[in-house]
């Protein structure tokens, strides 16, 4: 069954947030195209955030799907591990809790993101 990739990131119980490379499943129910199943949403904002720009710890205020439109965004879970994310990138945040993740933008150019505000489940 065909997917869409997608990275996630989370928190543990012991307050660390960690990065995960993730699939939704797709299907061929239209003869035209193949979807996720339908995921409700609560809300959904645009944002821009200019080159330099640079944000100390923060766990993520929502669970919320990134999709990242121009620019690059660099993330640091409280684990260590570091991801670029550009263009096309999709990005579950789900580190609601603990020390969270550094967020800066990477090189000149301003990055442009939709925000898809996610219930707790999908």
């Amino acid at each position: 069954m065909p997917s869409l990739p997608y990275l996630r990131l989370y928190a543990t119980p012991d307050g660390e947030s960690h990065f995960e490379d993730a699939e939704m499943p797709l299907n061929d129910s239209m003869a035209v195209s193949i979807l996720s199943a339908t995921i409700p949403v609560t809300g959904m904002s645009l944002r821009g955030s200019p080159a330099g720009y640079s944000v100390d710890w923060h766990p993520a205020p929502r669970r919320q799907f990134i999709i990242r439109l121009t620019g690059v965004i660099e993330a640091t879970a409280s684990d260590g591990e570091t991801r670029q994310m550009g263009p096309g990138a999709i990005v579950l945040v789900e580190d609601l809790a603990g020390k969270g993740h550094l967020t800066k933008v990477v090189g000149d150019e301003e990055a442009m993101s939709i925000y898809v505000h996610a219930p707790e489940q999908i």
